[in-house]
């Protein structure tokens, strides 16, 4: 099963890289959730939430949402996949250049959450602060051990 798993996961990894709606779409269970921290660069660019509700605003987000703020060189490095039943954890470090110009380089950990073989939870996990500097320019929030962003 875990290997199972794993092989959804990192099909749907290459759905997400192509941001095709509709192969993007069949990797998830029709009421999907999508977790970040709250307040994260790109939701805050975005105008958008850290906690994307159903598949609809999944895929959106991965086909129109994401292309249009990492405009181009967006590179995923996987560190570490590893599985264990109906859960994948993916290390991974992403660069890109941001519509804006920016280099864009941080680290992630995504936990998913399999159900029926289709993605039913993704929680992400990143460097919030690294991120609003390289989007932003400026460190947001309280800073190291405040609780916020």
């Amino acid at each position: 099963m875990s290997q199972h798993s794993r092989d959804i996961v990192m099909d749907a990894w290459k759905a997400f890289a192509g941001h095709d709606a509709d192969r993007i779409s069949e990797v998830f269970t029709e009421d999907a959730e999508w977790l970040a921290p709250l307040g994260n660069a790109t939701a805050v660019a975005l105008e958008g939430s850290g906690h994307l509700i159903g598949r609809k605003a999944i895929v959106r987000f991965l086909a129109e949402d994401f292309p249009r703020f990492f405009v181009r060189d967006v590179t995923v490095t996987f560190h570490g996949i590893y599985a264990d039943g109906d859960r994948v954890i993916v290390e991974e470090t992403m660069t890109a250049t941001l519509a804006n110009g920016n280099h864009y380089a941080n680290d992630y950990c995504f936990v998913f959450e399999l159900r029926n073989g289709l993605i039913h939870r993704v929680r992400e996990y990143m460097d919030t602060a690294r991120g609003h500097r390289m989007v932003f320019g400026e460190e947001k929030g309280g800073g190291p051990g405040s609780g916020q962003p």
